[in-house]
């Protein structure tokens, strides 16, 4: 049997969610059982040989099923149906496709950019598969994988503890270069009696001026106000450090960003989630290639007559 493009499992999965919670791991399994795939089908792999194709297309039709407001994470890479995906299931008794998900209110608005806001180049809207070309089109789909990515990378933070994210925020600025290797370089504190200090990191391989670091793990909607930086500023003053970085997932208030512009002995640098998933993308952090294209073309000098 041909293995099934991950549209034809949009509904089986579906199914299998409003029975039970699942994983990945789980589905792609009862996907192999539901399309009866021998053994070989399902250990096919993907041209870059980081996955197999089931695998692949299952994690696909998990995240267009997640897009849709079908299914949600509930638990750490687990997910179940939603009340619209069990009232969805309903309506489509025998397949559900790509253009019933579009139908969906809220099906565009959910694979576009929130770094680049809500408008999406109307361009792209007007311009017809027929008319945009080769590159044009492949621009345009690699901007929707890496809006989704940010977004499931944000969603895979938020749902770690507080201590996690502490130390992921320095293993950001330790592959940034700070200090050397993390051991030497990175301190985690976070504990009673740091006042609010969640790291301590060297800016220097020789630790010669010091760096303390505060961490929030705040929905994208909670922001950070100006009273919460200035007791950071003053905590500072306090370890005697004149330095100092807040790292947030969610953003800082105008007036937080105001009061850090003004100047003052101490330097502090404010990174909210944007900026933050910038840095961890940058320095593949919490992330890993799943395949590479190397697009060629003409070199006309090298073809020019003397």
């Amino acid at each position: 049997m041909t293995i099934p493009t991950y549209d034809k499992l949009l509904r089986p999965l579906l199914y299998v969610s409003t029975q039970e919670s699942i994983t990945r791991k789980a589905a792609t399994l009862a996907m192999i059982a539901e399309f009866g795939l021998t053994i070989e089908e399902a250990r096919d792999r993907i041209p870059s040989g980081a996955s197999t194709y089931i695998a692949n297309r299952t994690g696909w039709a998990m995240t267009f099923l997640t897009k849709a407001g079908l299914i949600e994470k509930i638990a750490k890479a687990t997910y179940t149906a939603t009340k619209s995906g069990e009232e969805f299931l309903k309506r489509y008794p025998e397949t559900i496709t790509n253009a019933d998900l579009k139908k969906i209110p809220g099906w565009k608005e959910a694979w576009q950019s929130k770094k680049k806001g809500t408008e999406r180049d109307e361009k792209e809207s007007a311009d017809s598969e027929a008319t945009a070309t080769p590159i044009e089109i492949i621009a345009r789909e690699y901007d929707s994988l890496s809006s989704q990515l940010r977004d499931e990378l944000l969603q895979s933070i938020l749902h770690q503890s507080p201590e996690f994210f502490e130390k992921l925020v320095l293993d950001v600025l330790v592959t940034m270069g700070y200090g050397g290797s993390h051991q030497q370089a990175a301190e985690h504190m976070g504990r009673s009696g740091d006042e609010g200090i969640d790291g301590r990191i060297n800016e220097d391989a020789l630790g010669l001026d010091q760096i303390l670091v505060q961490a929030k793990r705040y929905r994208p909607d909670r922001k950070i106000d100006r009273h919460t930086v200035q007791a950071f500023i003053g905590s500072l003053a306090g370890q005697g450090v004149t330095k100092g970085v807040f790292i947030t997932t969610s953003s800082f208030a105008d007036s937080a960003e105001e009061y850090v512009l003004r100047g003052s002995a101490t330097k502090v640098v404010l990174v909210d989630g944007e900026m933050l998933i910038d840095l961890m993308l940058r320095h593949r952090i919490g992330v890993r290639t799943e395949q590479a294209f190397e697009l060629f073309e003409i070199d006309q000098n090298y073809f020019e007559d003397d």
